[in-house]
């Protein structure tokens, strides 16, 4: 059985600005905008900043800072996709006839800490092939912003689902310049590995990235669910700032010809991928973060 492993603190309220998008507030405090709607491609939480407000997303294309990467116009905040979803590609966006979109079949909801979203999978074609409900929650502890995600896919189209093996995928962020591995960031995983080459593609736990931002060191961890799909998960870890977790790579990562991650979710059945991440200053026990979200 599936759990709501939503965590409570700080009481968190969303306001919306002209439609869009919708300022998530923790306290008196605005953690994050949500946006969503025909504008884009598939949902986003932006920025990612700290309790105190430190800035650590890319701003391009959203907001370009000087020394921005301009690479990959959709790694933009916290987003989930997948590369290969029935022959649709739901993370890169290549025009809109390419792209597969994630679109909204109603108005996004809010409620005491969370903010929800029902998504049609549409493909090029037009025809949902399914759907998607994608639920955040907010909360803040001292100087730790952590967020929950729950992300579940239906195969409620008449017709299965195949995740294609793919690395270009899953419930992902994009950080800014000080969190490159070639400007002295810190990338670990679970098991001790450091280094986008030891952990990108391998199964862990958890991943963090670190970096000195204004003088302090701030970073975000991302934590796998227990129950999720072949957890622990493998990583999209790369050294200029995105990470991702993905359950459906396999060849993709290990380039092992014989191997397989895709998976395909049968016609009627659903999917449901939780995950945390924790926003931070300071050098936080990710590990005790992780064993404390594992028993909820």
């Amino acid at each position: 059985m599936h759990r709501r492993n939503f965590l409570l603190g700080s009481a968190a309220t969303l306001v919306a600005a002209n439609d869009q998008p919708l300022a998530i507030q923790v306290g008196s405090r605005t953690a994050a905008g949500f946006y969503s709607g025909e504008e884009w491609d598939k949902p986003f939480l932006y920025p990612i900043k700290t309790v105190s407000g430190k800035v650590l997303s890319r701003g391009w294309p959203l907001e370009p800072r000087e020394g921005d990467s301009k690479d990959h116009v959709w790694h933009r905040g916290f987003w989930y996709g997948h590369g290969s979803i029935s022959g649709a590609d739901f993370w890169r966006e290549q025009g809109r006839d390419k792209t597969a979109r994630l679109i909204n079949k109603a108005s996004p909801r809010a409620g005491r800490g969370r903010v929800a979203v029902d998504l049609a999978m549409t493909p090029p074609s037009g025809k949902p092939i399914g759907s998607m409900r994608q639920e955040f929650q907010f909360a803040d502890h001292g100087n730790l912003r952590m967020l929950d995600a729950v992300i579940t896919i239906h195969a409620d189209a008449g017709q299965s689902l195949v995740f294609g093996d793919s690395d270009d995928g899953g419930f992902a962020f994009r950080l800014c310049e000080a969190f490159r591995e070639d400007k002295g960031a810190r990338l670990r995983n679970s098991e001790g590995h450091e280094g986008t080459k030891e952990i990108w593609g391998k199964p862990a736990l958890w991943v963090d990235y670190s970096a000195m931002v204004d003088g302090v060191r701030a970073g975000v961890a991302m934590f796998d669910h227990p129950a999720n799909l072949r957890h622990p998960t493998r990583w999209h870890a790369r050294g200029y700032g995105l990470n991702a977790a993905n359950p459906f790579a396999l060849k993709s990562f290990t380039k092992d010809p014989a191997a397989d991650g895709g998976y395909t979710l049968p016609a009627g059945d659903k999917l449901v991928l939780r995950y945390r991440t924790v926003i931070y200053e300071g050098s936080p026990d990710i590990g005790k973060l992780y064993a404390e979200y594992a028993r909820r």
